[in-house]
């Protein structure tokens, strides 16, 4: 691959920086590698149920829709029988706060109609076999070194069996979606008093394997264009995401239709705003977590059992109005949500020393089952609790994608947030397994996208 002489630099200075504070990581031995697929599922969570029983085995996971199930009615509720076991609110959360975080103990406190239903825990989650076969295959073979990952042919499970935090956050970053996905959503940013607006996004996300031209060092191209509100209306980014952030950094450009022209945008990446969140979500919090890891330290803390949000189908329901039935001020509908009891990997981030980021401390909370971010906890760097994220995940059935339903982002400093994700009033079924031509995704493809 060709690098420019002040990106080779960066490269060799970041990789000389770090390697004694994250040296290489062992690979699998045989022995582990046994375990997946028998003592642990394919993707190394524990296949066991807890010990009384509130948390099931898992059997396979979710894979296939409801009998008749036509993907024009989007993703419907596989369990349409299940109830609400109990509610987690305000005055009650005593009774269940070893089982919560403290983002969600921040929300009960401080908002009224912030509540958790909780309901039977399903484990839904499921990957094609094939996606199964390579990680069994490659996990063997992938390691770190420094910040970076190595030997990895493609989105997957890198590590699963991880022996630190930055071995479980590669594996979210890096995790399986389909091999290629073209969809178009809705977000809101609601103010604290209510306000609000909102934002269309029709995006395109091919991951390597998915091109037609396979390039060096790719994880995935990606291209979004938004479709409002009028002031946004035609901006496209392009970002060319590759697997190793320290080997290569994250190439990205937007093309402004106000301007007319295309333009490096090294903006998108850590902790930069995007444009149409009014600051409540930054770069690296798009899809829960994403981007190069090498500005903090990252601690596996161990796995917990907390009430989390997930097979949240609900929020899929398109007879749902934005306004009316999911919008609340400081908050969605919270009747809207499910949450189940499940393990979860903890994951702590501190702010290097010799790196700069709004967040002073992260901690983030990965499904066993799928390696999705479910919540995360953002401290600034003064230490207070500032930002609590929640991202529902539900089992794209169709497809075999554990993903998100829906991305919430709360300030508990102004008491806003921004929900990202819906498709309740889009008519177009998201399309999973999309192809990519290599020239889609170049920039001088912008401008044309734009118009």
């Amino acid at each position: 691959m060709q690098f420019s002489r002040n990106r080779l630099y960066r490269a060799l200075a970041v990789s000389a920086a770090f390697a004694f504070t994250a040296p290489a990581m062992a690979e699998l031995s045989p022995e582990e590698v046994a375990k997946l697929g028998t003592e642990l599922t394919p993707v190394g969570a524990n296949p066991n149920a807890n010990d009384d029983g509130t948390i099931p085995a898992w059997t396979g996971g979710l894979t296939s829709p409801p009998e008749g199930w036509d993907p024009k009615q989007g993703y419907i509720d596989p369990f349409p029988q299940d109830d609400v076991k109990f509610t987690i609110t305000g005055d009650n959360l005593d009774q269940y706060r070893d089982k919560l975080s403290a983002g969600q103990i921040a929300l009960l406190e401080k908002y009224d109609n912030f509540r958790m239903p909780v309901y039977e825990t399903r484990r839904t989650a499921a990957l094609p076999q094939r996606v199964y076969d390579t990680i069994k295959a490659e996990s063997p073979d992938v390691k770190l070194e420094g910040f970076g990952i190595k030997n990895l042919d493609g989105a997957n499970v890198p590590f699963p069996i991880p022996e630190n935090g930055l071995e479980a956050i590669w594996n979210h970053n890096v995790r399986y979606l389909g091999g290629g996905v073209e969809r178009q959503y809705h977000w809101f940013p609601v103010q604290g008093d209510g306000d609000f607006y909102k934002v269309g996004f029709l995006e395109k996300r091919i991951f390597d394997e998915n091109m037609d031209r396979q390039s060096e060092n790719r994880l995935l191209n990606y291209t979004a264009k938004y479709t409002s509100p009028p002031t946004l209306e035609g901006t496209v980014q392009l970002v060319h995401e590759p697997i190793d952030q320290v080997e290569e950094v994250r190439s990205a450009w937007i093309y402004n239709v106000g301007q007319r022209r295309v333009r490096r945008a090294p903006d998108l990446a850590y902790d930069n705003a995007n444009d149409g969140t009014e600051g409540i979500r930054i770069t690296d919090q798009f899809d829960a977590y994403n981007g190069a890891p090498d500005r903090y330290n990252w601690k596996l803390v161990g796995k917990k059992e907390i009430y989390v949000p997930y097979n949240a189908y609900k929020l899929s329901d398109k007879s749902l109005n934005y306004e009316k039935d999911i919008l609340r001020t400081n908050t969605i509908n919270s009747d809207l949500m499910r949450y189940e009891l499940h393990r979860v990997w903890v994951v702590e981030a501190t702010l290097r020393e010799d790196s700069s980021h709004i967040y002073g401390k992260r901690t983030f909370y990965l499904d066993e089952d799928s390696w999705n971010v479910l919540m995360e906890d953002a401290y600034d760097t003064r230490g207070d609790l500032w930002r609590v994220a929640i991202h529902p995940v539900i089992q794209f059935y169709d497809v075999l994608v554990p993903w998100y339903r829906a991305n919430i982002y709360h300030d508990l400093n102004n008491g806003s947030y921004l929900v990202s994700n819906l498709a309740n009033e889009i008519d177009e079924p998201w399309e999973f397994g999309a192809k990519g031509r290599y020239i889609e995704f170049q920039p001088d493809a912008l401008r044309r996208s734009g118009r």
